[in-house]
């Protein structure tokens, strides 16, 4: 009869790079983990999740097992600390998006607006005469009176006048469809 090896035995050898001992250690414990993973996560998808991370890690944390404990009693350690750091995750990605829906929202309707403003100044822009669009365009587009002076050709006084009228008549446009 073939004397079965060990759990610490096996964790030892996983732990210097044999793949047989890993591979026969998550089969004996693989059910039972996942077993105590749902029992901590309450949720089989979850579950499953946490056990595959865990499998992941253990070839790196086998080095830190020592035999004070038997293997169980330390993948038990490994699971609710695996848990735990799960849902400190959790918490903080909960924490640091609530009010993103907000926030989005606020976002959303802002941009609308904009557009609506946006859209309204184009449609009124076209109703003023060539010099008065043409200078506001220049204006709206960051140039400084004296670059649209002279890109119209005309004074840094002409264009300061036609900011004003372009903004008389804007004005009045606004007034007329406020009244209608």
């Amino acid at each position: 009869m073939r004397m079965k090896t060990s759990d610490e035995d096996l964790a030892a050898a996983a732990a210097n790079g044999d793949g047989a001992a890993f591979a026969n250690l998550l089969d004996r414990h693989y059910d039972r983990l996942f077993a105590f993973c749902f029992r901590l996560t309450g949720q089989r998808a979850e579950a499953e999740d946490l056990t595959q991370d865990i499998c992941a890690a253990l070839p790196a944390k086998l080095g830190s097992y020592q035999r004070r404990a038997k293997v169980t009693t330390w993948l038990y350690r490994v699971a609710v600390n695996a848990a735990h750091d799960r849902r400190r995750k959790r918490a903080t990605y909960t924490k640091a998006t609530s009010g993103w829906g907000d926030w989005e929202i606020a976002r959303k309707a802002e941009q609308t607006e904009t557009t609506e403003a946006l859209d309204w100044l184009t449609a009124a822009m076209n109703q003023l005469t060539d010099d008065l669009r043409d200078t506001l365009a220049l204006v709206l587009d960051d140039m400084t009176h004296s670059q649209a002076a002279e890109i119209l050709g005309v004074s840094e006084g002409t264009i300061s006048w036609r900011i004003s009228e372009a903004k008389k008549a804007l004005r009045a446009i606004k007034e007329k469809e406020a009244a209608e």
